[in-house]
């Protein structure tokens, strides 16, 4: 599992970190991305809409929005 670290972030840096951290592991591979702005939620759900990766799970830990996102196979 690879971690990414958004907190204190705003949008669209959330998004652009997860999708760099992804960039270069394999298919498969899930991403945990802890972020605080709360604009992160449809931009993550946009992501992997987009981009074919299957959003696993969002939760809400207090001001921690956190999501695992699997990269699309090929």
């Amino acid at each position: 599992m690879v971690d990414v670290d958004a907190r204190g972030l705003l949008c669209p840096l959330p998004v652009l970190r997860l999708e760099k951290a992804l960039r270069s592991c394999s298919p498969g591979t899930v991403a945990r991305l802890t972020a605080t702005d709360p604009a992160a939620e449809e931009d993550v759900r946009t992501f992997c809409r987009e981009g074919g990766h299957r959003l696993v799970e969002v939760a809400r830990e207090g001001p921690l929005l956190l999501f695992v996102v699997e990269k699309r196979l090929p």
